[in-house]
């Protein structure tokens, strides 16, 4: 796409380039998951509760989903190089905000400013990494984007927890400065010569505003919701509301106007509309869940940031060391059978987690997360095959920005929703257990055995019921879990009423 009339980058320019290409998407991706195991950090320090430092995830989130289907319109307008060097340098200006933010709102405003800058920069990326490698390198160009793209959420819960418990939480954001003037720098000097043909392009305003407006009202909801009573409160009924009649008022628009922001017709292709729904929903459980393990760990077990962000890593090292041998085989394979691999290489891991106990050790944790890593390695790549399957080539861009667009917002709302169902599941199980326990004899034997090791009455009463809320989220915890599980078994029969995708005629770029 970018500089089709030129040749491609040699030697030390060509690689130099590939890096700073790489460093891009590394940067965005990372973002995207680096506050995960940080977040009671950020909670203690700016003084909120865990459950409303999740804005910190869902604001970005929501903003980069919103702001990716208006990538094609950018690029048409002022061309990949521009576009992508450009966001590059928003995207290091939000960081920095980010890392002087005073206060919950306003670190929660600065995400949101930088997920909505960084919507061109995966996309990007990705086209002029394809640019600058000769044709039967495409292959190369696309590994090193596609590993990049694993890398970067195994490396995000590592060092998130290590300048967690080593430094300021700022540093999460602040290590994007350099990072960012290096990368945008280097791919303007080197790329600024083939930028690819503008033209002047109708942007869908209507289309764009409605998006903004229920996206962002229906969000709310999902956030606020839990701390508010639900629909016991006016603002949530009003919330809900919007976003039902944004919904509609944006399809309708959509459907009808002549530059849609969304082109919603693609959803007649029977295998971009089931390829579609299995793909988010997949990833909508895959993130929720990579939300909630680290956040159950170090506010209920006791680990710091940094071992939390440790037991994540290995489902991101079998990804990458697979990755290769299944986009080899993706060609020879039925995209059908790889992504039923996923979703039941994803749904053992779940149910393995939903057999943990209090006293679970490292490996306990990690084994389950090694199967992840199976699911991980193929998930992407059969997805996007199967979505984009049968769609002309002139409208791919269309699709794979839809396609990212709806992972992405998914993503952001099943944060939400699973950490209100974690709450709420405690409290059940947390109600069960005091019920079960009682003030009768087992609470006096636990009392009397407590006061034996030298606790006054209302020590050993403050260490029953520790033990009981601990063991309530554990139970929320794995009912979760297996919810979970049952979730991914449902999304196999999904990924079956699609039809058998044609062999790709080239290698298929994963979103």
């Amino acid at each position: 796409m970018s500089g089709a009339a030129q040749a491609p980058l040699r030697g030390g320019a060509l690689a130099l380039t590939a890096f700073a290409l790489a460093l891009g998407t590394f940067m965005q991706v990372l973002d995207s998951t680096i506050a995960n195991v940080s977040l009671p950090t950020i909670a203690g320090n700016l003084g909120v509760s865990s459950d409303n430092s999740t804005w910190i995830v869902t604001a970005f989130a929501v903003a980069n989903g919103v702001a990716v289907p208006l990538t094609g319109w950018l690029m048409g307008r002022f061309g990949v190089v521009k576009t992508f060097s450009v966001s590059v340098l928003l995207f290091t200006f939000a960081s920095f905000l980010c890392g002087i933010a005073w206060d919950l709102p306003s670190l929660i405003g600065f995400r949101i400013l930088q997920g909505a800058v960084s919507g061109p920069m995966i996309p990007g990326s990705q086209a002029l990494l394809i640019a600058i490698f000769p044709p039967q390198k495409r292959s190369t160009a696309l590994g090193i984007w596609s590993i990049t793209t694993l890398v970067a959420p195994i490396m995000g819960p590592i060092l998130g927890g290590y300048i967690s418990d080593n430094y300021h939480w700022s540093w999460i954001f602040l290590i994007n400065i350099p990072v960012g003037l290096f990368c945008a720098f280097v791919c303007w000097q080197s790329l600024r010569t083939r930028e690819t043909p503008t033209r002047k392009l109708p942007i869908d305003q209507v289309g764009l505003i409605l998006l903004v407006l229920w996206v962002g009202s229906l969000q709310m909801m999902l956030d606020l919701g839990k701390n508010d009573d639900w629909f016991n409160s006016t603002r949530i009924v009003v919330m809900a509301v919007i976003a039902v009649i944004g919904f509609a008022g944006w399809v309708i628009w959509e459907l009808t106007d002549a530059n849609p922001t969304v082109d919603l017709t693609l959803f007649k292709n029977r295998n971009f509309l089931f390829g579609s729904i299995a793909f988010c929903l997949g990833y909508a459980v895959f993130f929720a869940n990579t939300l909630i393990l680290p956040l159950w760990l170090q506010t209920q077990l006791g680990y710091t940031a940094t071992w939390a962000g440790l037991v994540a890593a290995p489902s991101g090292v079998v990804a990458v060391i697979l990755t290769p041998f299944v986009a080899r085989a993706s060609g020879k394979v039925d995209a059908r059978i790889l992504a039923s691999i996923a979703f039941v290489a994803f749904g053992i891991s779940y149910y393995m987690r939903a057999g943990y106990t209090t006293g679970a050790s490292e490996w306990d944790f990690m084994l389950p997360l090694l199967v992840q890593g199976v699911a991980m390695s193929t998930f992407f790549l059969a997805m996007v095959t199967i979505s984009l399957d049968g769609i002309p080539p002139e409208r791919i861009p269309s699709a794979t920005g839809i396609s990212n667009f709806a992972r992405i917002t998914a993503g952001s709302f099943a944060a939400s929703i699973i950490t209100t169902a974690w709450d709420r599941r405690e409290a059940l199980h947390q109600s069960h257990l005091s019920e079960a326990v009682g003030t009768g004899s087992p609470l006096q034997a636990a009392r009397e055995a407590l006061g034996r090791l030298g606790m006054t009455d209302v020590q050993a009463a403050g260490a029953i019921t520790r033990q009981m809320v601990g063991q309530a989220y554990l139970l929320a915890s794995t009912d979760l879990f297996r919810v979970s599980a049952w979730l991914c078994a449902i999304l196999i029969f999904v990924v079956w009423l699609t039809r058998r995708p044609q062999p790709p005629k080239g290698p298929i770029a994963a979103d």
